[in-house]
């Protein structure tokens, strides 16, 4: 939902090309937990306007895993602290996977770890994992920095988010 993306811009798309769901976050409720505009809109682009691939972007700098990192931050917006609770897996996957102390790598590690979250929670969707199954969709982890415009993509064969220049990049 951050307003220094535009995806027409990044994909050079016209308007109309692209199906967006925004959110603060990028973050896709598990099937049946709520959250019942995402839910629907995913379940609107896959069965009923058969998208044949979906891209869970995450981006640099972003507000909301900020949130995450630092609840207390978010203590004065109950809704937006209730929203937050979605990313709760991939706190415990960034957690798992970076120890360091800096706060720069921990949003980054957290970044990355809520693409592929959500990712995961994406796939619990019956819409979504019938066209999986059926082979008519893909599925895309990509992080998005905004003051580089970089956009590193997750590797599933190498585990890793690289670049999409081919640059190596860290594993997760």
């Amino acid at each position: 939902s951050d307003s220094r993306i535009v995806p027409d811009l990044l994909l050079q798309t016209s308007p109309g090309d692209l199906f967006v769901i925004r959110n603060a976050g990028n973050l896709v409720p598990a099937y049946g937990a709520g959250a019942g505009g995402t839910s629907a809109s995913v379940e609107f682009a896959v069965a009923g306007l058969q998208v044949s691939d979906i891209v869970l972007c995450g981006h640099s700098d972003c507000g909301a895993m900020k949130g995450v990192l630092n609840p207390d931050g978010v203590a004065g917006l109950p809704q937006v602290a209730q929203w937050l609770k979605h990313a709760d897996a991939s706190r415990a996957r960034a957690e798992a996977h970076c120890a360091v102390n800096s706060s720069d790598l921990k949003l980054e590690n957290l970044i990355e770890a809520n693409v592929l979250s959500q990712i995961d929670n994406l796939k619990t969707h019956p819409s979504v994992a019938a066209a999986l199954a059926r082979g008519t969709l893909e599925i895309h982890g990509w992080v998005y920095h905004i003051g580089s415009g970089q956009i590193d993509a997750y590797d599933e064969e190498t585990r890793a988010f690289r670049p999409v220049n081919g640059q190596k990049h860290k594993s997760l």
